[in-house]
């Protein structure tokens, strides 16, 4: 199967379903152009401000208080690490280390070893042999007395205090409960429902019944069915003209500001290009037409031969003083030799190996006896 689609392969995407259009009554379509006309004229002039002072903010922001607010960041930064971080530190590194270190090799030296040694030579030895003794004195005899006397004696104890308990709080209250409670509780139930339960279902039937059926068909012929045919017939066509009414002008106020943020635009857009046909074009030509060839005749005729003069005045001064240098130098040198006599040469020194920087191999000969 290929899995890979060509070019020429469209997949269908599916299409999303379109929401069918709502019927609109003659009151919608009645009151919709004029709200739209008025709410227009009201909004542009709050679109237009709007949109200057969101321009205006934005410039103010970017320009002076962001840099403001980054120095001044900057600034209580390094003062509150100046003011709380920094003493502190050198603090703890050049005071509190050096000391806490010292006071634990201290305290190592005066508590911790000699405990330890006292732990390990005396005490450990002492309580081993404690506890042998008490394991030869209490634990053996105390546990060959509970298995051979104790839990024998327990278990008959166990035994006949369970007979006993059963015998006086168990059997007594069963029969109670099995004899005497049980058949007068069947008893009484019985004599309740007799008297009680079964007259109160025929009340209930033959006489609550019908009343509680009479008195909700009053109710809601008194109480109900007016409040409905008033929502149905007064209050519900009331609200959906007021909610046409309102979904109207919110459907006005959106279309008034998203044409007003066209105009407002169009007019940002000829605000910016006669502010740079008055201001910006004429710096620029200005800028091309003047002061690039001025600044072209001022580079061509006083900077580079300026420059080059500079650069010469140096090549020359580097010069001097480099011969300078090497005539101190070499002055040095001559007092020193007539001071301290000449340094003495290095003295050869006799080798196996020759000097010359080939390597040895068997058709050259290092030795006398090998020599032809």
């Amino acid at each position: 199967m290929d899995l890979e689609k060509r070019p020429d392969q469209q997949v269908a995407q599916p299409v999303a379903p379109v929401a069918p259009a709502r019927p609109e009554g003659c009151l919608a379509v009645a009151i919709r152009i004029p709200v739209r006309i008025v709410v227009l004229v009201l909004v542009v002039p709050v679109r237009l401000l709007w949109d200057a002072l969101a321009v205006c903010g934005t410039f103010l922001y970017r320009n002076a208080l962001r840099p403001v607010g980054r120095g001044i960041g900057t600034l209580l930064t390094w003062l509150c690490k100046a003011v709380f971080v920094w003493p502190w530190v050198g603090l703890w590194r050049y005071v509190l280390v050096p000391i806490g270190k010292g006071l634990t090799w201290l305290g190592r030296g005066l508590f911790v070893v000699p405990v330890m040694w006292l732990y390990a030579r005396v005490l450990t030895p002492i309580g081993h042999g404690i506890a042998w003794l008490g394991r030869v004195l209490l634990v053996i005899p105390v546990s060959w007395l509970y298995a051979r006397v104790l839990t024998p004696v327990g278990h008959a104890l166990r035994v006949g205090l369970v007979w006993l308990c059963k015998a006086v709080f168990v059997w007594p209250w069963v029969a109670l409960w099995r004899y005497v409670v049980v058949p007068v509780g069947i008893g009484i139930a019985w004599l309740i429902r007799t008297l009680v339960v079964v007259p109160a279902v025929w009340l209930y039937r033959a006489v609550l019944t019908p009343v509680g059926r009479g008195v909700t068909t009053l109710l809601r012929w008194i109480f109900v069915v007016p409040l409905v045919a008033l929502w149905r017939w007064v209050l519900a066509p009331i609200g959906r003209a007021i909610a046409v009414v309102a979904r109207e002008i919110a459907d006005a106020f959106g279309h008034a500001w998203r044409i007003a943020g066209h105009i407002s635009l169009v007019v940002g857009r000829f605000l910016g290009t006669l502010l740079r046909w008055i201001f910006v074009e004429p710096v620029r030509w200005a800028y091309r037409t003047v002061l690039t060839p001025v600044g072209h005749v001022i580079r061509d005729v006083l900077w580079n031969p300026v420059a080059a003069a500079a650069r010469s005045v140096g090549r020359t001064t580097r010069r001097a003083l480099a011969s300078a240098r090497d005539t101190v130098r070499q002055a040095r040198a001559d007092v020193r030799r007539m001071l301290f006599g000449a340094p003495r040469e290095a003295v050869p020194v006799a080798r196996r190996e020759p000097d010359t920087p080939e390597t040895r191999t068997l058709g050259s000969s290092t030795t006398a006896l090998m020599k032809d």
